[in-house]
């Protein structure tokens, strides 16, 4: 906490001091920060030859993030959701799960022998990343400072700079114990690595974002929160699955269509409550439904 604590000061007053949103902030600077433990895992574990732990963390770790980290932000705090968050960023989290469920189903869609992400796969979610940071860059030169419910530190630049990159260095060590520790635990146990990636490996590499955005939430600052989880699933699926696939294809064996489509339906599923329910605001009954979706996956996985 005390590493979300520092990320979250340090990026808020940066907001500030910019005259950029928290949301943008929260979509690239912290977002693409707390998801440096998915990057260190996935590329390592695909030079290693491990695919399924690879595309599994990512699976199983934007599959946390929409699910079970944006339900307990919400039971911390209720999520307001801007017009531009529903029309744009939510919808963009979608087409990035489709565009991972389309790739990964050669068999069904090319007659192939077998489901895999090919180099030309990463090169085109590398496309779709550079096109994206084109989009945030836009929108944060076009974008001012929204006013906050919640008082917010002004910090100097130094300040601002050391407590993100210390923030993000403590959130990342000890997330990397944590699945060092649980791997070897796992597979003590003789469990697969479609489930190790999906369940511990994607938990552990979520902590970050799990920390930062409870903690944005507590900090009155929800834009951070939601920007961090909608900046970290893009982040995931079209630069580190993009990276990943690009240095070496990867074959899906213990990834199934029913990892993806559950991919799908969680962004659609945040899109629906903020479209649907509370005026744009994901309240702590739809942060219920959320968790219970994700434990309800989670015991099928276990189960399966």
């Amino acid at each position: 906490m005390i590493g979300a604590n520092g990320l979250t000061d340090g990026a808020a007053s940066v907001a500030k001091r910019m005259h950029i949103s928290s949301l943008v902030i929260g979509l690239t600077i912290v977002g693409f920060g707390t998801s440096t433990p998915e990057l260190s895992v996935s590329v390592s574990s695909a030079l290693k030859g491990s695919a399924d732990i690879s595309i599994g963390n990512i699976v199983g770790s934007n599959i946390f993030n929409t699910l079970f980290i944006v339900g307990c932000t919400a039971l911390v705090a209720p999520i307001l959701i801007t017009r531009n968050t529903l029309r744009r960023e939510i919808p963009l989290t979608i087409l990035a799960s489709l565009v991972v469920l389309i790739c990964g189903n050669d068999i069904i869609l090319n007659h192939a022998s077998e489901n895999i992400l090919t180099r030309t796969d990463g090169l085109i979610m590398l496309c779709f990343f550079t096109i994206f940071v084109g989009y945030f860059m836009a929108i944060a030169k076009n974008t001012s400072e929204e006013e906050n419910s919640g008082e917010i530190k002004m910090l100097s630049w130094w300040k601002s700079i050391v407590y993100i990159v210390v923030g993000l260095a403590a959130l990342i060590f000890g997330g990397q114990l944590l699945v060092n520790g649980a791997i070897g635990i796992a597979r003590s146990w003789g469990i697969s690595e479609a489930v190790i990636g999906v369940t511990i490996v994607a938990i552990g590499t979520s902590l970050p974002e799990l920390a930062t955005s409870v903690v944005a939430a507590m900090k009155k600052n929800p834009e951070i929160a939601i920007g961090n989880v909608i900046g970290s699933n893009l982040f995931n699926i079209f630069f580190i699955l993009g990276c990943s696939a690009t240095i070496t294809p990867l074959k899906f064996t213990g990834i199934s269509n029913f990892d993806l489509l559950w991919l799908v339906a969680s962004a659609v599923l945040l899109w629906f409550f903020a479209l649907c329910f509370g005026k744009r605001i994901i309240m702590r009954f739809e942060g219920t439904i959320l968790l219970l979706s994700w434990i309800g996956y989670t015991v099928w996985l276990i189960l399966r």
